[in-house]
């Protein structure tokens, strides 16, 4: 294999993880959803190979299982593993906003108060754009604490938590809660009231963590309906149906 053709596989590949990771995410692939290689690579219009390296990737940041002589399995929702993933979130958070307290300077976090610190008029009320913002509003706060390990290790939790923070902003109440808890968060820390504001920061995460807790699987397929349906909205092709564009 010449270097161009291994550059193609190793993009090929690299589109065929991104593209399952975002079916996962969007629960266009279910938990507990069983299919083969074979599937995978007809549906991407690819070879095994690439689909191969991409699962086994996957597998590596445990979202998928391979299951012996069966094919692959969407890994099933393990709530132990995600209550310590929280638990690590916690703790990580609660570190960075001493720090930001504790900062001489905290214009850092203009950003943060321009787009939160708003009139309720002047908020947005859509479940994903929200769910997308309020990831950013945590991974912002501990990037802005200026330890780049602490913010690595943040992102990591981050993406493996993504897949049930986005079950959060299902109902209009928690998205202006959601709005109304990041204002306190941030008026605590321009203050430099540490206690105060990991106190409300703690509150916020266990808010997240109980409407987790709450999770059902008809919840999940009700997660699956709208998925698809916004994949026909934005004329996308349905599951089953999606190729991964190869490269010239």
């Amino acid at each position: 294999m010449n270097a161009r053709t291994a550059r193609k596989s190793e993009n090929l590949a690299e589109r065929i993880y991104l593209q399952l990771k975002q079916d996962i995410f969007d629960f266009r692939l279910m938990p507990g959803d069983r299919f083969s290689e074979n599937e995978v690579a007809e549906r991407m219009g690819a070879s095994r190979t690439p689909v191969r390296e991409a699962l086994f990737r996957l597998q590596r940041e445990s979202y998928v299982d391979v299951l012996y002589r069966s094919g692959w399995q969407v890994k099933p929702f393990d709530f132990k593993y995600f209550e310590e993933l929280y638990d690590v979130r916690t703790i990580l958070e609660c570190a960075a906003v001493r720090k930001l307290c504790e900062q001489q300077e905290q214009n850092t976090l203009d950003e943060l108060v321009n787009l939160w610190c708003v009139d309720p008029a002047d908020r947005l009320d859509h479940g994903p754009t929200v769910s997308g913002m309020d990831e950013r509003f945590h991974e912002q706060l501990v990037e802005a604490a200026g330890n780049q390990e602490m913010a690595r290790i943040h992102q990591d939790l981050t993406e493996r938590l993504r897949i049930i923070r986005r079950l959060d902003f299902t109902k209009p109440p928690r998205v202006e809660a959601t709005y109304e808890e990041h204002a306190a968060v941030l008026d605590a820390i321009l203050h430099r009231r540490v206690e105060q504001a990991q106190m409300l920061l703690r509150a916020h995460i266990e808010e997240s963590r109980n409407e987790v807790r709450k999770i059902t699987v008809h919840m999940l397929h009700e997660a699956n309906a709208r998925s698809q349906l916004q994949a026909v909205d934005n004329n996308s092709v349905p599951r089953g149906d999606t190729t991964i564009a190869h490269d010239e």
